[in-house]
């Protein structure tokens, strides 16, 4: 590491926070009788077409809560959930505000907010970042999102927008998240980057593949590791 970041980014769904487990949880609570897995599944397999309609032009700015619905209403019928009233769907909806952090999450920010500026660089809106934090009590100093670049990852302006918000250069910031193709888009903007390991972000049945990426700055088991990893580093100059 060439020098320590002083801000660090952080993706949230699936890096800090574990939407399967959480929205399984939640289908098994409510409604048992589906299949919660294959479910949150599908929800989030909506995630990336329904953004590309955004950054086609298809769409005008559209928040992801109103995207998250526009998938649910579009999977609905495939579980025999098509028939659930509009207040039922408005407060499944908004399980996304309510996912649960991994278990190493708020220990590890909190020890990384020591050294380092931490804020949200989600797809997720604002509002939702924000309940999301105050469930999980998640420590951030800043919560960044999409909706404030009016662009979803991988947009340049959106990991660029950082930098400009807290008036450092590019390679000042650390973008950290479960995904490489996140991390590799953050990098070609300049970023340094650090991988963490989710191998059940898709859930027990389907471990995904944590192989390290040489390209990254880190690579961390969970945020625990990533914190053991930076203390070991200088301390950042003042941002």
């Amino acid at each position: 590491m060439s020098t320590p970041p002083k801000i660090l980014a952080f993706d949230v769904f699936g890096t800090v926070v574990d939407w399967h487990g959480s929205i399984v949880a939640e289908m098994t609570r409510l409604y048992p009788q589906v299949d919660g897995d294959a479910f949150a599944r599908a929800w989030r397999d909506g995630y990336q077409p329904a953004m590309a309609r955004v950054r086609s032009g298809e769409l005008g700015w559209t928040r992801i809560d109103e995207l998250h619905r526009l998938i649910l209403d579009g999977i609905a019928a495939d579980f025999g959930l098509q028939h659930l009233p509009e207040h039922e769907r408005r407060q499944l909806n908004r399980v996304w505000h309510r996912l649960n952090p991994w278990p190493d999450v708020v220990e590890g920010l909190t020890r990384l907010k020591r050294r380092h500026v931490l804020t949200s660089l989600s797809n997720g809106n604002i509002g939702l970042l924000t309940n999301m934090a105050r469930h999980g009590g998640l420590p951030w100093d800043c919560v960044l999102s999409a909706e404030v670049f009016r662009a979803y990852k991988p947009d340049p302006r959106v990991y660029l927008g950082v930098a400009e918000v807290f008036d450092v250069a590019p390679c000042d910031v650390m973008m950290v998240a479960a995904h490489q193709d996140d991390l590799a888009a953050a990098r070609a903007c300049g970023l340094q980057t650090a991988y963490v390991e989710r191998r059940l972000e898709f859930g027990a049945a389907h471990p995904k593949d944590v192989s390290p990426d040489p390209a990254n700055t880190l690579h961390a088991r969970d945020f625990i590791d990533l914190a053991d990893q930076l203390e070991q580093e200088p301390r950042p100059s003042a941002a």
